[in-house]
């Protein structure tokens, strides 16, 4: 039963649930504005009269025909047949032009309409502050085939409104048929007509309601079919197919994720059109064959002349065709009502799964250029006050009771294994997420007390999996602060900040060609190049008010080398500002002022590096075990220890936490092949730190005892 307690399969709620969703496709006409809805309907109940009116005008000329041929050319006979000829071909010549008219404001209609519908489709997907509704599986699948039917243009709401507007020229073409068999020959016989027609085309529409209902179960299944399809033809797997010889596999798996999506549609096809269409044409067929049959008696009886008989068969059997499918108009109204309905349960869903205090308020973009952002009176420390956070739909939370001071003005590395919540501090703290419990704070204020905007404004942020933005080299550093786009002297000093700008200029473009070789003059970077860009994006964010720098492994796809200067260009070009550092390289990490040690949900350590060596718990393990290898690799590849330009030799993260590399857990020293279980360093053979010239392994003395080197903020 449906909820109005209409049982579905039955007449009346066929008609309950059609009707309801022709309103909702009206409601939706008024967003592609007046004059554009007022032009469509004008077009269309003229295309719907010149039809009939070629019906008219054709059977008078056949009426007309044989005494115009007894009578001669120069008898009224002739003159009349003239005149239906003239008027006959005015609407033929009408119906072309006007088919075309149909398509334009057809078109104008919906893209005004499926522009309205992806604004609201956005305001939706960014009405919370944090991501965190967007994490659960159903509402994703529920945005997938929401945004994925708006952006198809036949299956669009807009392209159901201009489809709606369709229907009035088909139906409005049967309603003069039938109008024309009444006044011609009998109203029962018109009536019949009607019906006739409507039952062919409630078996094409409801067949079609019933095998488009399929597709809201098999959006997962699309979604698999489209990925493969994807990697086979994108540009990213190429490299990868061609060398390990993907393409028998990927063939197969495109296969079964095709036929896994198409067997129930095929199945309700089955159902849906096959026997119950023989009932409708039955029924059809039986009214047709009784008007033509009544009409035939009665022309055969000389009740009915030439010109209505002409009349009456041209109606029937232009009426007829309007039984069939509508390309125009059908699939767009059914399926484009399906994406509308898409939409409407992606913001339901976005209001069910966004808490009171994560609903987003007020402006969402930065500042207009001329107007200064708000800052702190001073630099200040940020605090995470036994906040506790767990991600929806996990059993287990990320942090429990987390206590953690990022001292302002500082630098503080944040080290751990994968899972142990370092990115995930990341969001709480621009409140991309909101901790379940206990609060964080800026100075004495809670964040959550300042606009969501507003305090993003203050922060610079690099995520691991920053985007690339197929657009200008300036485009993507002035992203950072998009208000300001047009400072280009402020890029060029962000580039050449993130060692970067030489490169850039070096482009065929300079700093205007574009990062893509999917576009003219576009070039390609490399990862290296790519995450000097997006640390350049930061740095043009903290040029433009900034106070807090975040970068979550910012040196991943740099060398070792490349490390080391990279460390004292930012140091030099972030004095004053709060930076976070998220890194496994513990050559990268030993040089913040403040490290801290994340596991189980808490902070287990924290303190200088020369202080959690001195402490010699989980980081002093760690470090030493990076730097051993270290030492392995440096005596067996000479050149991997080159030193020059004042480079670390070699890389000391080897080991580096992300992939376990050390084998077992890093953290407790152990190794899953039995080596270096004790996680020492190997006769104290790497003195030295990058800061002067040494091995990067970690400073220690002739006795293997580690020695401080002082912290970055040193260096300045």
């Amino acid at each position: 039963m449906t909820a109005d307690g209409t049982a579905p399969d039955t007449v009346a709620g066929v008609l309950r649930r059609t009707a309801e969703d022709r309103w909702r496709i009206v409601g939706l006409l008024p967003r592609a504005g007046g004059p554009a809805v007022c032009a469509a309907v004008a077009v269309n109940l003229l295309l719907a009269a010149a039809p009939v009116l070629f019906v008219v005008a054709t059977s008078r000329m056949i009426g007309w025909l044989p005494q115009a041929v007894r009578d001669g050319v120069d008898s009224p006979a002739f003159g009349h047949l003239v005149t239906a000829f003239v008027v006959a071909a005015a609407a033929l010549s009408a119906q072309q032009l006007l088919a075309q008219l149909q398509v334009a404001t057809g078109l104008l209609v919906q893209r005004r309409i499926d522009g309205w519908v992806a604004d609201e489709l956005m305001t939706a997907a960014l009405g919370s502050v944090s991501t965190t509704p967007l994490e659960d599986q159903a509402l994703l699948e529920q945005l997938t085939e929401a945004s994925r039917e708006v952006e198809h243009g036949i299956q669009s709401p807009g392209a159901a409104g201009a489809g709606m507007l369709a229907l009035l020229a088909r139906y409005g073409q049967l309603l003069g048929y039938a109008v024309l068999v009444g006044l011609a020959f009998a109203w029962w016989a018109g009536l019949g007509l009607l019906v006739a027609v409507l039952a062919f085309r409630h078996g094409q529409r409801g067949g079609l309601r019933r095998y488009a209902a399929i597709y809201g179960s098999v959006v997962a299944r699309v979604r698999r079919l489209t990925y493969f399809r994807g990697v086979a033809m994108g540009r990213p797997a190429a490299k990868e197919i061609r060398i390990f010889g993907l393409l028998p596999w990927l063939r197969e798996q495109y296969r079964e994720a095709y036929l896994d999506w198409m067997r129930p549609v095929w199945a309700q096809r089955r159902r849906v059109y096959l026997k119950p269409y023989f009932l409708y044409t039955a029924v059809g067929l039986t009214a047709l064959v009784a008007v033509l049959a009544a009409l035939g008696l009665a022309g055969g009886d000389g009740q009915v002349g030439l010109t209505r008989l002409a009349l009456v068969i041209q109606a029937v059997l232009a009426a007829v065709q309007l039984g069939e499918f509508y390309p125009e108009a059908d699939v767009q109204t059914q399926f484009g009502m399906n994406a509308y309905r898409a939409v409407g349960e992606f913001r339901t869903g976005m209001r069910e799964r966004t808490s009171t205090g994560d609903v987003a308020t007020g402006p969402t973009v930065a500042p207009p250029p001329g107007r200064v952002v708000d800052r702190p009176a001073g630099p200040a420390d940020i605090r995470f006050e036994a906040v506790s956070f767990r991600y929806p739909h996990r059993t287990a939370p990320v942090f429990t009771d987390l206590d953690l001071t990022l001292p302002a003005g500082a630098c503080t590395a944040i080290v751990g294994l994968n899972g142990a919540g370092k990115t995930t501090l990341v969001k709480l703290l621009a409140r991309l997420a909101l901790p379940d419990a206990g609060r964080i704070t800026v100075g004495a204020t809670p964040i959550d007390d300042l606009p969501p905007a507003d305090w993003r404004r203050h922060l610079a942020v690099i995520f691991q999996d920053y985007l690339q933005y197929e657009t200008s080299a300036a485009d993507n550093i002035a992203l950072g602060a998009i208000a300001h786009a047009d400072d280009r002297d402020g890029i060029r000093a962000a580039a050449d900040a993130a060692g970067i700008l030489d490169a850039l200029d070096a482009l065929p473009l300079g700093l205007d060609t574009p990062l893509t070789g999917q576009l003219r003059d576009g070039v390609d970077l490399s990862g290296g190049q790519w995450q000097r860009v997006a640390i350049a994006r930061a740095l043009f964010a903290v040029r433009h008010g900034a106070s807090v720098l975040v970068l979550d492994e910012p040196t991943a796809s740099l060398d070792v080398r490349a490390e080391a200067r990279f460390f004292d260009e930012i140091i030099a070009a972030t004095t004053g500002v709060t930076t976070v550092l998220i890194s496994h390289r513990f050559a990268t990490v030993r040089r913040a002022d403040h490290i801290v040690v994340l596991a189980e949900g808490r902070v287990v350590e924290q303190g200088s590096h020369a202080e959690l060596l001195r402490l010699g718990g989980r980081y002093a393990r760690l470090f030493s075990l990076q730097a051993q290898r270290f030492a392995t690799r440096s005596d067996a590849d000479p050149v991997d220890g080159d030193l020059s330009d004042g480079g670390l030799g070699g890389d000391p993260v080897g080991g580096d936490l992300s992939d376990g590399g050390l084998g077992g857990d890093p953290l407790d020293g152990g190794l899953s092949d039995g080596g270096l279980s004790d996680g020492g360093l190997s006769d104290g053979d790497l003195g030295g730190g990058p800061s002067d010239g040494g091995l990067g392994g970690g400073p220690v003395d002739a006795d293997g005892a580690p020695v401080d080197v002082g912290s970055p903020r040193s260096v300045r």
